[in-house]
């Protein structure tokens, strides 16, 4: 399966909320970033964790979300960032950019 988001472009976390064993942090869902890097492509854990084959290779990014962007007031600096790796399926372009 090849990437669909290319390095530098800007998406957004799916603001979804299923029950179970996920790998997404609540706290990017909803969340604008910057792809830093595709990291590969993997068996989607949160279906290996119920026991299933997760044979579908998905990509791994890793993407920057600004402390501004994620916590607003509550970000020491205004240039603080935090990196995480999110499955393919959780990311959708990003509708006018960051904020």
């Amino acid at each position: 399966m090849s990437a669909r988001f290319a390095l530098g472009e800007t998406v957004r976390v799916r603001a979804a909320y299923p029950p179970g064993h996920v790998r997404t942090p609540f706290y990017v869902r909803g969340r604008t970033g910057i792809v830093d890097a595709v990291a590969g492509t993997y068996r989607n854990p949160e279906e290996l964790a119920y026991g299933r084959g997760g044979e579908l290779a998905l990509p791994l990014y890793r993407v920057r979300f600004s402390g501004v962007e994620l916590w607003a007031d509550g970000a020491e600096r205004a240039t603080d960032s935090v990196v995480v790796d999110i499955l393919e399926h959780w990311l959708e372009p990003a509708q006018g950019g960051i904020g």
